[in-house]
């Protein structure tokens, strides 16, 4: 009995924490005891974390239904409660509902799921392009819409940290985008296959080298958002972090202005690569 009694008291805890996921989960970043998704700054990111929860309603469903009738079975149809086994086969209604239950649930999935993929790979009229070019082990950043900015992006290390930077996600150089605005991401990799995450714009896409791929997203909110290469990309992988900092549309208009005198004759990658993306571990 006790050990049926604290099975239950487990299996109540874990689904506390997945249902109180939402508010463990920071915004731009991880948080402590977090379990869910990121908190979402995207439109793409609010669809994704809706179709999460529906899915979980309806997985959670299915499981109690074959628990039911699990028990059922087990109580009911025993070789104790029911000695004599019934000869009934071909049982019409149950071969109709086993076979149109499960068909109309995987298309009240497929709908929502498809209009999601059309909104992640549909890409809107862009306001701003950003090129990213994964390297080993940092990232690249053009604004071709904005002139001859480019600029490499390189992890903070620890010793270097200030107040409030995340160790293992800060970088030197941000990448600056206005708030809701369209922002096309053109991505590619420079020696090795990369991928370029950030989870609270609900986006992750392959650098792949010779090949040019496109994501989007529109931040709503403004602050710094963080990701990280999603790709085994060598012994650097985990140490190539992604920050976009999302200022107000006359904050970036500036940042633009300043970036062209900062970045205008940076566009060969920093002689100190190797070094900066290397730290004891």
């Amino acid at each position: 009995m006790r050990f049926r009694f604290r099975l239950v008291v487990a299996a109540l805890a874990a689904a506390g924490l997945v249902w109180a996921a939402p508010a463990l989960a920071g915004l731009g970043q991880p948080s402590d005891w977090q379990v869910g998704f990121q908190g979402s700054a995207s439109p793409i990111m609010d669809t994704i974390t809706w179709f999460h929860d529906f899915l979980l309603w309806i997985i959670t469903a299915i499981t109690i239904f074959v628990l039911i009738l699990l028990v059922v079975v087990m109580i009911r149809f025993n070789s104790r409660s029911n000695p004599v086994p019934s000869k009934t086969t071909h049982n019409t209604f149950l071969e109709l509902a086993w076979t149109v239950l499960p068909v109309v649930i995987l298309v009240v999935i497929a709908v929502p799921s498809f209009r999601l993929l059309s909104d992640q790979l549909n890409l809107p009229p862009a306001d701003l392009t950003i090129k990213a070019t994964g390297k080993q082990w940092y990232w690249s950043y053009t604004y071709p819409d904005n002139g001859p900015i480019e600029f490499d992006s390189l992890m903070v290390q620890t010793k270097d940290l200030k107040p409030g930077q995340p160790r293992l996600l800060s970088v030197d150089n941000e990448v600056v985008v206005p708030v809701n605005k369209n922002i096309r991401v053109q991505v590619i990799g420079a020696d090795v296959i990369h991928a370029f995450a950030v989870p609270s714009f609900g986006i992750k896409i392959d650098a792949i080298p010779g090949r040019l791929n496109e994501t989007w997203f529109r931040a709503t909110k403004e602050g710094v958002y963080y990701g990280q290469c999603s790709e085994l990309c060598g012994k650097d992988h985990a140490f190539m972090p992604i920050a976009v900092r999302v200022v107000s549309e006359q904050a970036f208009t500036a940042w633009i202005e300043e970036a062209k005198k900062k970045f205008a004759d940076t566009t060969a990658p920093s002689t100190t690569v190797a070094a900066a993306s290397v730290e004891t571990r």
